[in-house]
Order: C-alpha cells, then structure tokens, then sequence
C-alpha cells in the first residue's frame, strides 16, 4: 500500500467554495484502479490548509493510472485553481 500526502494551501477566502468542489471531486479518484481510500482534513492552526490523504495499492496506480487519466483532468478542473501554491505531493511506503 502507499499512502499518497498532499498539503493543499487554499487561497484565503475560497475555502467555502473549495470544500464544496471536492465534494464533487471525491467521487471521482474511487473509480480508478487500485485506489484504497482517502481523506481531507482541514489544519485547526490555519483554516486554509488542508491535507489530502489517499491510499492506492500500487505508486503507479497514482503516478501512472490516475494523472494519465481523462478523470484526472476533471479533477484538475475542479480543484487546481483552489491552490496557492500549487502542492507538493509525496508518497510513503510503511516501514517494516
């Protein structure tokens, strides 16, 4: 399993507006192959961060499958003009 961790800086003041767009957006990622499960959460300290935690199976799942896809640009649609800057996006394995 890896875990895929996004920080996602929203611009101030479209907070609002960005949580309503991933509630649309979240229906998205479960259709894509090797996808496990996700979460946001909203940082208590800066109420425009939040994290986007999703798990897959496989990296290439993400890196390949996902960001190749048709139903990645709909996502970029949706949520990419949210952010300030643009994420950085990391991807952890469990350490046995």
């Amino acid at each position: 399993m890896i875990l895929e961790v996004a920080i996602l800086n929203v611009i101030p003041g479209s907070e609002d507006d960005f949580l309503s767009a991933f509630s649309k957006a979240q229906h998205i990622i479960p259709k894509m192959a090797g996808y496990i499960s996700h979460q946001l959460k909203r940082c208590l300290e800066n109420s425009s961060r939040f994290i986007l935690l999703v798990e897959w199976q496989k990296l290439t799942d993400h890196t390949e499958g996902f960001r190749k896809s048709d139903e990645y640009q709909e996502w970029k649609g949706l949520l990419h003009h949210f952010y300030d800057p643009f994420p950085t996006v990391e991807h952890y394995e469990e350490v046995k």
